[in-house]
Parts: structure tokens; sequence; C-alpha cells
């Protein structure tokens, strides 16, 4: 039916699915959480799928419990010095500016957890399915980072963009389907197949007006959703390099939950 590419311990596969439809899975196991340099792959796979001439429209889905964890953490603490920060930050843009300047529309399919740098994928996708267990949001401000409010502007209304990422809370995927960011919430055994189905709508149009429609929807977008992303970024390094991050960070890594304001409050008791 196609052809499947991949290199040696890559977590995203490539594959022709049908007559012009491309996937880009990522399989990171256990919770799809990318290192750094999945980051910077997943952007190439995503621009390399939309720049051949035979790719009608992208299909990014994952393998696994859920669509996506954000960054490793874990990759980020283990490693000396600042190089794996920059390299996720790096590569979080990369790959989101892949999905939006994909030449051809991406429709992404959501299974279970998207967190995180999902978030930056999925705001940044044209068209988004979803199991009805999937659930969307930021941890971020738990993890003494910032970023991605750009992505999830697009997905909610303003205020509740606030409350979520203040708040750190999640939002399942009917509420996102009756605010009409999310296309359609299905079982999750019929996910691929709804993606597929909406991938294929999309193919059988003239690829030469569907990519010239991707190309003006985007010129049309009030907001440079790079421009605004990195913005967020600033304040993250801020953050890390006064040492909260790390503080966080390290917390999540040791017990795998938040840090807990009281222990903040008697840090700087």
């Amino acid at each position: 039916m196609g052809s499947t590419t991949r290199t040696d311990r890559s977590g995203i596969v490539t594959r022709v699915a049908a007559p012009g439809v491309v996937t880009v899975t990522v399989d990171y196991p256990p919770v799809n959480a990318i290192p750094s340099a999945g980051w910077f792959e997943l952007a190439e796979k995503i621009t390399a799928a939309g720049a051949d001439p035979g790719t009608h429209v992208v299909v990014l889905r994952a393998e696994g419990r859920g669509f996506n964890a954000g960054v490793d953490i874990k990759e980020m603490q283990a490693t000396e010095g600042y190089d794996a920060l920059i390299g996720a930050n790096r590569g979080c843009a990369a790959a989101f500016a892949a999905v939006y300047d994909c030449a051809v529309p991406v429709v992404v399919a959501v299974n279970g957890f998207c967190v995180g740098g999902g978030i930056g994928l999925v705001g940044n996708a044209d068209v988004i399915v979803a199991s009805d267990d999937a659930v969307f949001g930021l941890p971020e401000v738990d993890r003494g980072a910032l970023g991605a409010a750009t992505h999830l502007a697009r997905l909610v209304p303003q205020h509740m963009m606030r409350t979520l990422y203040f708040t750190a809370q999640n939002v399942d995927a009917h509420t996102l389907e009756r605010l009409g960011s999310v296309h359609k919430v299905v079982p999750r055994a019929d996910l691929d197949a709804t993606a597929l189905e909406v991938a294929g709508a999309i193919a059988a149009k003239d690829t030469r007006v569907i990519r010239a429609a991707k190309e003006a929807i985007n010129g049309i977008d009030p907001v440079d959703v790079k421009t605004s992303y990195r913005l967020e970024q600033g304040f993250t390094f801020e953050l890390n390099l006064a040492g909260v991050a790390d503080e966080h960070r390290d917390e999540f890594v040791a017990t795998g939950k938040p840090r807990s304001n009281d222990k903040e409050v008697n840090d700087h008791a």
C-alpha cells in the first residue's frame, strides 16, 4: 500500500498511507516526550513530506498512550550546561513552524494526552481530529517555563486560554469540538480512519489550488505564530537564568509532580 522510511533508533516514521497522503508518526515510548534531536527530525520529516509534489496532505499522528508529552525534561536535567535546553527550544520552534509552513495542509490525529509541545504542533495544524479520551493542556507554569500560549490561543477563546495557562489545567476534546477548533471527536479505535478520511477529501482536490490556499490562509493570519512563540521562549530563558526553571524541573524529575507552593514559601522564608 505504501512505503515506510525510518532511520535507526528514530522515533519519527514517515509512510505513504494512500495516494497523495503521507503520515508522519511520532513514537517515543513511553509517553512521546520528544528529545531535542527528535524535534528537529520531526521538522525535517514534515517539511520534506510537504515539499514532495506527490504529497497532497500530511497526517501527523502518534503511537502509544498519548499524542505528545512535550519535551524530554529528563534529558534536559541530565545534560550539563544549556545545550539541551537551547536544543529543545529551537527544536520545538522548528517543528511548530514546519507544521505551519508545510506546503500542504496538515491534519493531526490526537490520541490521549496532548500537552506542552503537543499544543504547539496541534495549534499550528490545519485540521484536528481527536479521540474521545483526548485532553489538551499546557503544564508549563508547573515546570518553571513558558511557551505555546500562542498556539493554545488558536484552540480556545482568550480568557479560557489564560485560565488554562495560569492553572495548568487541561481541556477535553469534546469542549474543543464545541468551540469549533477540533473538527471531529471519535472513539480511539476510529481515530486513524477518521484522520485518513478527512485527508482523503483534501487529497482529492487539485493540489495546485490547495497549496495556494494554504499559503494564502497563512498570509491572512492575524498573528505571526513564529515571532509570537519566540517572544514567549525569551521568558523561559529568563526563568532558567534565574534558577527558577531548574528548581521546577528537578522537582518534576524527582517526584513526577509540580513543585509545591509551600516549598517555595519555605525556601524564601
